[in-house]
């Protein structure tokens, strides 16, 4: 029975010793919402279960008509299959899509073999990746919630008493019931620990909110390159490999952009389509990154033959983050991997960047060459710069507190020495920091872009 319990709990056996296949079950009319091309699909789902080292020793895209409600698949490709499984001895079959517990549960026996849905697999993925405290509790409420949800099939007799989680049942307490009340009662003992976490993270933002550094967040469908975007702008070294979830924990970095503003860059999770809803729910803390940055970019792999379906899976996890709608106008689109591109296809993209709307047309980069990050870094500049104040004002020469303060605390577009030993200084700060400057520096004077003053800053 503990092999039964193992099963539904969507851990995998040891990556060495487990002989893959990964089918791709792919419904042919009113599938899904946003169609995607099958052979991408199922090289996602092998390169899924070659992130956490299974042994793929085969791969099969089946085009489904109709959904069984027992098996998922009709009984002669269940027959086909298990044959193939016995051939190949495969210890493990990864369905690239969401199975009941009941097709999960009747699969197995027909194959005589572990059988993994697209969500248990994500979360087996996530459970390695996560590095910290945080992430491991997320990834741990996740997949309880997996669990508690297929409890239902993992017992032949619901009557009989065991041990749930080395725990024994009390009297005339059922195995199901046992297994559940101890599920939920370490969900509520995580969801405790991550709301510590979250009243942390609010802390930092508030501490960070009291610097004028500004937040860019990284999102983007995993494997997109936000790592080696992270790493080529930051000098840091986040682990970025040609890997589906390379990175999981969250990471901030301070840059400085090119007029010396300084700002923090964040790389998140990468998001993939069909991403599991509790997944969604348990990372919402690290998340909230992203919704509170001040400018999110959007990393998009050119290079991949179903970039816009994965711009749209982005989009539709953005959107239920609450980002998508009241945000907009701080996305930045990058199309990341131009390096990837033949001259024709580049050129293309380039005139499709080109029609595009200036507020929103999108940077064509390569992390991995360096090349269009320039541009990057203006563009962000830029973004900060709406809505920021713009202060001109003298400094004497003996007020060197009063340079560092402004170094320290806004952004110095322009420098110029005075003959009588002073400095010039145009500076751009945010509006909630423009008070602030105005009672330390009174003799300030508010302008436009055009460097025409308008007011004194202490009126």
């Amino acid at each position: 029975m503990r092999a039964d319990s193992e099963a539904s709990s969507g851990a995998t056996p040891k990556a060495a010793s487990a002989r893959a296949l990964v089918i791709g079950p792919y419904l042919t009319q009113g599938g899904t919402a946003r169609a995607r091309d099958p052979a991408a699909r199922l090289a996602e789902a092998v390169g899924l279960a070659q992130a956490i080292e299974l042994d793929v020793a085969g791969e099969l895209a089946i085009a489904l008509g109709e959904v069984r409600p027992a098996t998922y698949l009709g009984k002669g490709k269940v027959e086909e299959i298990a044959a193939i499984v016995e051939a190949k001895e495969i210890a493990l079959v990864s369905m690239d899509c969401q199975l009941s517990p009941v097709q999960q549960r009747n699969l197995e026996k027909a194959w005589n073999a572990k059988v993994i849905d697209r969500t248990g697999l994500i979360l087996e993925i996530f459970g390695q990746r996560a590095r910290t405290k945080e992430g491991a509790l997320q990834v741990e409420l996740a997949h309880l919630a997996y669990q508690k949800s297929r409890l239902v099939r993992s017992w032949i007799h619901l009557e009989r008493q065991r041990g749930g989680f080395g725990f024994l049942g009390g009297p005339g307490e059922t195995q199901i019931e046992t297994d559940r009340r101890l599920i939920e009662e370490r969900m509520r003992r995580i969801e405790h620990d991550l709301d510590k976490v979250k009243r942390t993270r609010a802390l930092h933002r508030k501490t960070r909110r009291e610097v004028p550094y500004p937040v860019v967040a990284l999102v983007g469908y995993t494997n997109a390159g936000k790592s080696t975007l992270f790493n080529r702008l930051t000098r840091a070294e986040v682990l970025a490999q040609d890997m589906l979830f390379a990175t999981l924990d969250p990471t901030l970095r301070q840059i400085k952009l090119p007029h010396g503003a300084r700002i923090l860059l964040s790389d998140t999770v990468g998001f993939i389509s069909d991403l599991p809803t509790m997944l969604v729910s348990a990372f919402r803390a690290t998340l909230e990154e992203v919704t509170l940055a001040d400018v999110v970019l959007h990393i998009r792999d050119v290079s991949h033959e179903d970039w816009e379906a994965q711009a749209k899976d982005v989009e539709a996890i953005l959107d239920e983050l609450g980002l998508k709608g009241q945000a907009e106008g701080r996305i930045l689109e990058v199309w990341n991997k131009i390096d990837a591109l033949d001259p024709e296809r580049l050129s293309a993209l380039s005139l499709a960047a080109r029609g595009i709307d200036p507020q929103r047309r999108p940077i064509l980069v390569s992390a991995l060459t360096g090349q269009g990050l320039d541009e990057l870094l203006a563009r962000i500049e830029a973004r900060l710069a709406a809505g920021r104040v713009r202060f001109e004002l003298d400094l004497e020469a003996a007020d060197g507190a009063g340079l560092a303060w402004l170094h320290a605390h806004t952004e110095v577009l322009e420098r110029e020495a005075l003959p009588q030993g002073g400095v010039h200084l145009v500076v751009r700060v945010d509006p909630e920091r423009s008070d602030g400057l105005a009672r330390r520096f009174p003799q300030a004077e508010v302008v436009n872009e055009s460097g025409r003053r308008r007011r004194r800053a202490a009126s």
